[in-house]
């Protein structure tokens, strides 16, 4: 398929700048085939059956975004994806006037080594410590790592700390958040177990290319960014047996759908899975586990458009888009949300 089929045109006051406060005060719409229905986060254990189980990204976003210096010159560096303990591919702002060997100095006792620069512009880096001493040095003088559409200044905003983090973060590794999920509250929680409906987590490390728009011009030449993820035995049999009663499977972001169908095999089985996946999911793909998605408002051209579309039918998606648009929505990370009905097969 052409990448170009699934642009749009969106206004640039509409990208979010600042989550909404409270978070469960967030416009909601419903897509279901062409009947859309706006409402509000506080909607959706209405718009839910009660018998639907809801699955969340448990991952938890390091402060991955990095200033130094490399000489007399200052750097910004992104990590992207972890390789081992104290080696991470990163995105460094104008990484062409960097060397292997070169020494990126963040403080005095912080540093990482350049050993490679990668094709697609980024560059590995071995960092002087590993493992949990340097999540410690993230977290000493890293700042959280905001896509490059929320306009921050050089190191960002306290809250984002608190604000780029679901209320149910707990593995740490993501160098992204899984969005959907920061609408949640505790008072989401209650409306929804009062209905009935009951939820489990998993783990999906988000990398940083899940913000990179797809560049070629055919979706079947895009090499997809690979993930880390975590589903366990007892959550992968309790989905099982939900299914098995009639249940509905409705994950919460696509992070959790593409980890999700990626552990399911073609009889909607889903199976306990630790490692990659590398999953592209577009119009056409059949759906094992899914089957309705609560997700964020997405960018143009993106993998992320492309999964929607595939859910729910590209028409039907730009349809959604542009009444979202016309009403004056919020899109992107700190953005409003949609709840997704899959398309009828």
């Amino acid at each position: 398929m052409k990448t170009e089929i699934f642009d749009f045109d969106l206004p640039d006051e509409l990208i979010a700048n600042k989550p909404c406060e409270p978070r469960d005060a967030a416009r909601l719409l419903h897509i279901n085939g062409n009947k859309l229905i706006d409402g509000h986060m506080m909607d959706l254990a209405n718009w839910l059956r009660p018998t639907d189980v809801l699955v969340f990204n448990d991952t938890k976003v390091i402060p991955a975004r990095l200033y130094g210096m490399r000489g007399q010159a200052q750097i910004e560096l992104t990590l992207f994806k972890q390789i081992d303990l104290s080696t991470w591919e990163t995105l460094i702002k104008n990484a062409r006037r960097l060397h292997t060997g070169d020494v990126l100095t963040f403080t005095d006792d912080f540093n990482a080594k350049v050993l490679d620069k990668i094709e697609s512009g980024s560059v590995v880096v071995q960092f002087n410590c590993q493992g949990e001493a340097l999540f410690a040095k993230l977290h000493e003088v890293g700042t959280m790592p905001l896509p490059p559409y929320i306009k921050r200044l050089r190191g960002g905003l306290e809250s984002d700390k608190a604000d780029y983090q679901t209320m149910y973060a707990r593995h740490e590794g993501a160098v992204a958040a899984p969005t959907a999920g920061l609408h949640f509250t505790e008072r989401v929680f209650n409306a929804l177990k009062e209905k009935g409906i009951r939820w489990e987590f998993v783990t999906l490390h988000v990398g940083g290319g899940t913000f990179l728009p797809v560049k070629v011009e055919d979706t079947k030449d895009h090499k997809m960014h690979a993930e880390y993820g975590v589903i366990s035995k007892d959550v992968a049999d309790r989905l099982n047996a939900a299914r098995q009663n009639g249940s509905r499977i409705v994950p919460v972001g696509t992070t959790s759908l593409r980890l999700l169908e990626s552990a399911t095999d073609d009889n909607g089985v889903v199976h306990p899975f630790a490692q990659e996946t590398s999953i592209f999911i577009t119009p056409g793909y059949h759906f094992k586990a899914t089957d309705a998605l609560f997700t964020n408002f997405h960018t143009p051209k993106s993998t992320l458009f492309m999964l929607v579309s595939a859910l729910a039918g590209l028409d039907v998606m730009q349809n959604a888009y542009k009444h979202a648009i016309e009403e004056r929505y919020h899109f992107f990370s700190y953005g409003d949300a949609c709840l997704i009905e899959k398309k009828k097969d």
